[in-house]
């Protein structure tokens, strides 16, 4: 990195996080503190949502993912619009009407007090996990790009997101995700430009996009019904709409972003803006992703894009091996760009030739065979090194490929991105913690002062949480799918409780709560047989919820009457 990349970087995270501190300090009740006095516009909510799930792990993770996998995942958000407009008309005006300070309390209206806490502590069960995981994800890149220890990076970024969180709570968050946004959208659009730029100049956009899809990166749709396949259509309307209904529904971390707004219409627009949207930028996003593969189809790729493993394993005796595999891969690498541009030639000429297409399949096979082997020997060297690079890929491109500048700019983008989705889990866990669980049971009266103090220690103790967690976190597969995996595991049952609290009456508190609790066991075991996709764990939580606590209403019914009877 050079000057100016320090420059850019640092001048963009120290304004966010003095803007964040100075503009919202001096909540004066709970209140402000945690809703922001209900004055939040609706494209603030919007953006705020948004920032809120486009974490670090997003910009990071997800062009690692395009690269490998194509565009399939994208398939993940379909059930994203439908779960909108279904917490538009649902939840929210229930949410306002109620005038709750988190989702939860609406549970022990509807049910008890136990049932209330079961699903403030679901909640903070995964959100706090995910929240370390958003710490992790940037620290990997600071700490890959400086050679700086992991865990110094962790808490550097952390301590980051307290400040400002603790100072102003939701208005600090919502002030600051607005700003955030709009670095991590410029610097994102400026990138994509950047890197067609790079391309051969004979290479159209149409004619990357026919390389792209010509090595199988464009495969948006996936119609099949094989539950083990990660990413279909079924599962991202199906998986995908059960699991947004419970993220942006039940999930204090987004509930309380619109809760926040100025009224039920600005709350809604806010919702709506972010179905509409976050489609076509999680798209956007891939292709990025799918557009620096076409970039390495004219420029040399690294056979491992995990800089911490490449020096684990020229460190040790199977060195030459490696490097004879890298050997390899050259050879290969300029055999990819001619096959490439002979087929870009012909496209040109309006002559599809089938027989170039499947010598890029068969090329590709060979480099994944060459990479696999790679991983082999860094396992051999380390058993406990993850060989799954995919979250490197883009860190990479950035790193050896961007302009001075540029470097500094994306750098400040993903942790802009994980400051924002950080400081919302912080909040969301303070708030819950505070008015779920702390004022529920504290005795005595306490002033408003009191428990906006006690909301500001509890966002310190989760900051430390988060960061511990962070610290002892290890990647598993990648780090986007960690995260929503994690989600998926908590957030059926959730959903499960707030559907039957909405719809239907004749279930009570203690049907629903052991049918909850049942359910959940029941999904953290399917979850470790690993019989379906994640997604699917939604929709099977959800539904298990709903099934169980009717069946223990039947014969808890049943036991009255005969009861009463005797």
């Amino acid at each position: 990195m050079q000057l100016i990349d320090w420059i850019i970087l640092s001048v963009t995270l120290i304004f966010i996080v003095a803007y964040g501190a100075l503009k919202t300090r001096g909540s004066k009740n709970v209140e402000e503190y945690i809703l922001g006095s209900n004055e939040t516009p609706w494209w603030t909510v919007g953006l705020s949502v948004m920032a809120t799930q486009a974490s670090a792990i997003t910009f990071l993770s997800t062009p690692g993912q395009a690269y490998h996998d194509g565009m399939g995942f994208v398939q993940f958000y379909f059930g994203m619009p439908l779960a909108m407009v279904v917490i538009c008309i649902t939840f929210i005006p229930i949410y306002h009407r109620l005038k709750v300070f988190t989702a939860y309390e609406f549970l022990e209206q509807r049910f008890d007090v136990k049932t209330r806490t079961l699903a403030s502590i679901l909640f903070m069960i995964q959100r706090g996990l995910g929240t370390g995981l958003t710490i992790y994800a940037p620290a990997i890149i600071l700490s890959s790009l400086l050679g700086w220890n992991l865990n110094i990076m962790n808490l550097v970024i952390g301590i980051m997101v307290i400040i400002y969180t603790v100072s102003g709570g939701t208005r600090a968050v919502n002030v600051t995700q607005k700003q955030q946004m709009f670095v991590i959208m410029g610097g994102m659009i400026i990138t994509f430009f950047i890197i067609l730029s790079y391309l051969p100049d004979e290479l159209s956009f149409n004619n990357a996009l026919h390389i792209a899809g010509a090595n199988d990166k464009l495969n948006v749709l996936e119609f099949s019904l094989d539950p083990e396949k990660r990413y279909t259509i079924w599962s991202g309307l199906a998986g995908g709409l059960f699991l947004f209904l419970s993220y942006f529904g039940t999930d204090q971390s987004q509930v309380q972003r619109y809760l926040s707004g100025k009224s039920i219409r600005e709350s809604q627009m806010g919702l709506i803006m972010n179905g509409l949207l976050k489609v076509p930028m999680q798209f956007f996003i891939l292709l990025i992703g799918v557009m620096v593969f076409v970039f390495f189809q004219f420029h040399s790729a690294p056979l491992h894009f995990n800089p911490n493993n490449t020096q684990i394993i020229n460190s040790s005796q199977y060195k030459s091996d490696y490097n004879e595999l890298e050997k390899k891969l050259e050879v290969l690498a300029v055999e990819k760009e001619e096959i490439s541009m002979l087929y870009v030639n012909q496209l040109n000429q309006d002559y599809d030739n089938k027989e170039l297409h499947n010598r890029m399949i068969a090329l590709n096979t060979r480099e994944k065979d060459l990479r696999d082997q790679a991983k082999d020997l860094i396992s051999k060297v380390d058993k406990s090194a993850e060989t799954n690079d995919k979250d490197y890929v883009f860190l990479y491109f950035i790193l050896n490929f961007l302009p001075k500048g540029m470097i500094g700019l994306l750098l400040a983008v993903i942790i802009s991105a994980a400051m924002s989705s950080s400081a919302s889990g912080l909040n969301a866990l303070a708030s819950t913690t505070a008015i779920d669980i702390y004022k529920r049971n504290v005795k005595g009266e306490k002033s408003e002062k009191h428990f906006v103090n006690a909301a500001k220690i509890f966002t310190l103790f989760w900051g430390i949480i988060a960061i511990l967690f962070a610290c002892i976190g290890t990647m598993f597969e990648n780090l986007i799918q960690l995260v929503n995996i994690i989600g998926s595991i908590f957030y059926g049952t959730v959903l499960g409780i707030f559907l039957v609290a909405f719809y239907i009456k004749y279930i009570r508190a203690e049907a629903i709560f052991w049918g909850a609790l049942i359910c959940q066991a029941t999904v953290v075991y399917i979850w470790k047989i690993d019989i379906v996709s994640f997604l699917w764990l939604n929709v099977i939580g959800a539904v298990l919820t709903i099934t169980l606590s009717a069946i223990i209403q039947i014969f808890l019914n049943n036991a009255s009457s005969k009861a009463e009877k005797v």
